[in-house]
């Protein structure tokens, strides 16, 4: 025979079952709690909410709280990652990849992500070298056009002194004259040619130069470094000169998002090998009625808070530091608002939905609020469990004397103290439990057939 019961039923029968135990063990000549008379409550609106009864049905409780919740916009919305939050690693480069993470791996500044072998890059290294020697070179000839401009000046000084003499003593050596005049006019092509090989230095230098930030940006390691000599074989060589594989390291942490290329593939300059992403960099992008705009060009400061769910504390909310968007949606009538916060939470995710809680400008104060998902449906009204300030292992049940609304938070008028818990996960469970055929029965306990009898025997 097959049985079938809706969750609904399960949970009335543990509860039932454990209420048993812990109702039928009460001493009826026990005089009833002093809060019942003091709270305007009798014993007949309590069911008894045993730890074992909690644990096994997942009650949960939240705090009456003093809530401007007339004031209170809320916006719906997701978290994004800040426009900086991903870093992309990119191929400077043609050759074949060797990938050293996997996805989803988290890496710190430093660590090695992949390697490639590029055929460009010993031409890269020749041209380097072409550089260095091309400097040596027009070093060397500087030195020969340097010393031969200097051996003429010399030589036309030294003619140029014999002449005076000659002259003093009122001899002319047209010879002489001729040798000095032959110098004078070398001395314009000399210089010229030292010229000449000042800037082929001067072009050799940026030769090297521009194949050094060339390497440079090849590598991601920088010029020094690259020029720095270390052992290689039996004597020094620069750095740049004994690589062969290029390797890529991280420059941030965080985490591998996606890898673009298979590990062993082959890829031109600039693919994307893979991206990393920082979880940390969010911001919440909430959508807000344009409506509301007026009432929100002031706001600086708001509240984020997680949606109401089974594990997430319902006021576990961070502050968030807000600016009104540039994007707004005409046929939606919506803007974006922007906050950022300061606090990290498990909850606080890429892609998660929550809400932004903005308190406005009102004439309305503080009241006392609770979860607007803690009051169930009974009947036509609408009621709320309050645990028994006196007595943790009992919950009062209480018609709900509802004010304004937030859609999150609901005032309520009365019955309530500022710190009282309210059930929160489980109260249709206990609603289930002071009722039988939808009629709330007055005063007794539960027993583990499902049916409620009157009286505390």
């Amino acid at each position: 025979m097959n049985c079938r019961y809706s969750l609904s039923a399960v949970a009335l029968y543990g509860l039932a079952c454990l209420s048993l135990l812990a109702a039928c063990s009460r001493d009826p000549s026990m005089p009833e709690s002093a809060d019942a008379a003091n709270d305007g409550t009798s014993s007949t609106d309590r069911v008894e909410i045993p730890a074992t009864v909690r644990n096994n049905l997942g009650i949960t409780f939240a705090k009456v709280e003093r809530r401007r919740v007339e004031s209170t916009i809320r916006m719906p919305g997701a978290f994004e990652l800040q426009p900086l939050a991903r870093h992309e690693y990119r191929m400077t480069l043609p050759g074949r990849v060797e990938i050293e993470v996997d996805q989803y791996q988290r890496v710190e500044p430093g660590d090695l992500l992949y390697r490639f072998l590029s055929p460009e890059w010993p031409e890269l290294q020749h041209e380097i070298i072409v550089g260095e020697q091309e400097i040596e070179a027009a070093n060397a000839a500087i030195g020969v056009a340097r010393a031969r401009t200097d051996e003429a000046e010399q030589r036309l000084a030294i003619m140029r002194e014999r002449i005076a003499s000659l002259s003093q003593a009122e001899v002319r050596n047209a010879e002489l004259e001729a040798q000095v005049a032959e110098i004078e006019a070398s001395l314009p092509r000399l210089r010229a040619e030292l010229k000449q090989t000042e800037t082929a230095l001067a072009n050799a230098h940026r030769t090297r130069e521009h194949a050094m930030h060339r390497a440079s940006a090849a590598t991601g390691i920088g010029e020094d470094q690259l020029q720095s000599l270390v052992e290689f074989g039996s004597g020094s060589v620069p750095a740049f000169q004994t690589i062969i594989w290029i390797e890529v390291r991280a420059a941030e942490g965080g985490v591998v998002e996606s890898l673009e290329l298979t590990d062993g593939a082959f890829a031109e300059a600039p693919s994307l090998v893979l991206s990393i992403i920082d979880p940390g960099k969010v911001r919440f992008r909430a959508l807000a009625l344009q409506s509301d705009l007026a009432r929100l060009v002031d706001i600086h400061r708001a509240r984020i808070v997680p949606p109401v769910g089974q594990g997430i504390d319902v006021n576990d909310g961070v502050e968030a530091r807000v600016e009104i968007g540039l994007e707004a949606d005409p046929r939606q009538r919506t803007i974006a608002i922007l906050a950022t916060p300061e606090q990290g939470r498990p909850w606080i995710r890429q892609g998660v939905s929550a809400f932004l809680e903005v308190v406005v400008e009102s004439t309305g104060g503080p009241a006392l609020a609770i979860p607007r998902s803690s009051i169930v449906r009974d009947g036509v009204a609408h009621v709320f469990f309050r645990r028994d300030p006196s007595d943790p292992n009992k919950a009062i049940r209480v018609e709900a004397d509802m004010g304004v609304d937030d859609g999150r938070w609901v005032a309520i008028n009365s019955g309530v103290a500022p710190g009282d818990e309210i059930v929160l996960d489980g109260a249709y469970e206990l609603k289930l439990a002071s009722q039988q055929d939808g009629v709330v029965q007055k005063g007794g306990h539960v027993h583990a057939d499902g049916t409620f009898h009157e009286g505390d025997h």
